[in-house]
């Protein structure tokens, strides 16, 4: 028998952030709603989901794209979504020849196509690399989504929208991170539905 933990120490003060920052977290849950249902339309309709991150967060978007490649829980057809930071050839080469600060912009300007969607995910909000991505996306006409820390930030504030944790450790915000990925790909596969219904419709509509 697992015997239960005693007094404020740093296991039992991890649980007790996590459930203090989830609260506030829970009623942002209509963006990622939002963004669920509004991929599956871009998804669906041939569009490109491109994703990125530092880090830990690169495991984060890394996580995202591979539920929409692979499956979340219901089988599914797969859906294009790249997350920029898993190439490492190009990368390094871009890091080599054009700078860290350039990795995924020119990536962003290479592969995103307008209607689609750029998610950007970073614990500060204020890594270069993704500010220069989030401008890529931007004027090539792709909506630009933000998973950050706590608002205000530069990355928020250059995306077209964004979903904020408000939680004092990287750690927290990484968490939620993963729960607003699995949100959006729960939003994803509920709203997937009608989007395939209703273009078999009208593919018959047009027969």
């Amino acid at each position: 028998m697992t015997p239960p933990a005693t007094g404020p120490g740093p296991v039992v003060g991890h649980c007790d952030e996590l459930l203090h920052a989830l609260a506030p977290f829970r009623d942002q849950a209509g963006t990622a709603q939002s963004w669920g249902e509004r991929l599956a339309r871009v998804l669906a309709g041939g569009g490109r989901l491109l994703a990125a991150g530092n880090g830990g967060s690169a495991a984060q978007a890394q996580h995202l794209t591979a539920e929409l490649v692979g499956r979340y829980r219901d089988d599914r057809p797969p859906f294009s979504a790249i997350a920029l930071h898993a190439d490492t050839s190009s990368t390094t080469a871009i890091a080599n020849d054009y700078g860290v600060d350039e990795v995924f912009a020119r990536q962003v300007r290479a592969h995103g196509r307008e209607g689609d969607v750029l998610m950007l995910l970073s614990t500060s909000g204020a890594s270069a690399n993704l500010l220069s991505a989030a401008e890529a996306g931007r004027e090539a006409g792709m909506s630009v989504w933000a998973l950050t820390g706590p608002a205000p930030n530069p990355l928020a504030a250059g995306s077209d929208e964004s979903l904020c944790v408000r939680a004092g450790s990287t750690a927290t915000v990484q968490e939620l991170h993963l729960v607003a990925v699995h949100m959006v790909c729960a939003a994803f596969d509920a709203a997937l539905e009608d989007v395939l219904e209703g273009g078999s419709a009208d593919d018959a509509a047009d027969a």
